[in-house]
């Protein structure tokens, strides 16, 4: 009896303890006054068959709420080891590109520059590796969404390492049409379009995986993404580019430790943030910490479209707006209300004026842009 009483209190006092952790969450603003904040920050990485891009920046405190200071002037090289280097030029700011390249893979290569300042940084030599053909992007549609996956393989099994990330574009249009427009004190026809555009963004997760327990060097239906069934992007037309690369075994573990660091600390069974060792170093300043990992490797990329027809028709998208009705304005006060950008004409009623709405749903530039992309079909 004394026995069961004992568990019995045992789990009440853990049912107790989990419910003071998941219904008393204050907000907690870690000290960082007095803590050095301007690292230099290194991304990007050494292309082996194309245009080198790498952009170098200063972090921020957490508190900042401005894009982070770049790191402009800089001298940068991509470096042969014991062999050619290749100038980097800057534009914009902060962003230094190469030449369209071709690197020999049998030579290690690194990252060399020095900053306005006068300090130099160097990456560690890499060996520099051809990354594969992507063999397919797919997706699976159900009662959870659409699903998207990738597929590669290496014949030669050199491989092994790879990782992913993906751009992601689709078409939307505004909440509301616009047909005339005030120009010059005038009402006329509209003549451009601002009711179907375009816009975009970077897949937000790190993707990896490895084949080297496996007999062979193939990566066979990778989940890569998932989009809700109401989904705005799937809307009308939705694109995504994959972009695959070969990764050494040691950046492997730098983005493994990226990833559970962004990604995987929800819970109380998840592994503690880390602090991320790169192949950055300050030959001026050698304790000087330098946050990025700079690998050397090919590109290799595919794009796929999902369109509306495809998808089940029982599926009803968000728009992405919350607007109201439009207002209807007199056709004595038009002057008045539509020579203020931010308020744009929607249609005429016949004998009374116009409707219209604040340009945030009428004017779908606000959140992309009315030109087509070059790729779009």
């Amino acid at each position: 009896m004394t026995r069961y009483i004992h568990l019995r209190s045992t789990v009440r006092l853990w049912s107790l303890l989990l419910l003071s952790l998941t219904s008393c969450i204050d907000p907690f603003e870690p000290e960082v006054n007095g803590v050095n904040v301007n690292f230099l920050v290194v991304d990007g990485f050494i292309n082996a068959s194309g245009v080198t891009t790498i952009k170098l920046t200063r972090t921020l405190n957490l508190q900042a709420n401005t894009p982070p200071p770049v790191e402009s002037k800089a001298t940068v090289y991509v470096e042969e080891e014991n062999g050619q280097r290749y100038r980097l030029t800057e534009s914009p700011a902060g962003t230094y590109t190469s030449p369209n390249l071709q690197l020999n893979v049998g030579k290690r290569h690194r990252l060399h520059f020095t900053t306005a300042a006068s300090k130099e940084y160097f990456s560690d030599y890499t060996a520099v590796k051809l990354t594969p053909p992507i063999d397919k992007v797919t997706w699976t549609a159900d009662e959870g969404g659409v699903h998207l996956f990738v597929s590669a393989h290496d014949d030669a099994n050199k491989t092994q390492y790879y990782r992913w990330d993906y751009d992601e574009t689709w078409e939307f249009t505004s909440q509301y049409r616009s047909y005339f427009e005030f120009v010059g004190g005038k009402m006329q026809y509209r003549t451009n379009n601002i009711w179907r555009c375009w816009t975009g963004q970077l897949g937000g997760f790190i993707r990896l995986s490895t084949t080297t327990k496996l007999n062979q060097d193939v990566v066979a239906d990778y989940p890569l993404a998932n989009l809700p069934s109401n989904s705005t992007k799937l809307r009308y037309k939705y694109s995504v580019l994959v972009k695959q690369y070969a990764q050494t075994q040691e950046e492997f573990a730098y983005w493994e430790e990226m990833r559970k660091n962004t990604e995987s600390i929800g819970t109380l069974f998840d592994p503690l943030p880390t602090q991320l060792v790169g192949n950055m170093h300050c030959a001026t300043k050698p304790d000087e910490l330098v946050l990025g990992y700079v690998g050397g490797y090919s590109v290799s990329e595919k794009r796929i479209f999902i369109s509306r027809d495809e998808l089940p028709a029982s599926w009803q998208f968000e728009t992405g707006y919350k607007c109201g009705v439009p207002d209807t304005i007199q056709f004595q006060y038009a002057a008045l209300a539509f020579n203020n950008p931010n308020f744009l004409p929607i249609e005429m009623i016949e004998d009374v004026g116009y409707t219209g709405l604040t340009s945030d749903c009428v004017d779908c530039r606000k959140r992309g842009t009315n030109v087509a992309p070059s790729f779009w079909k």
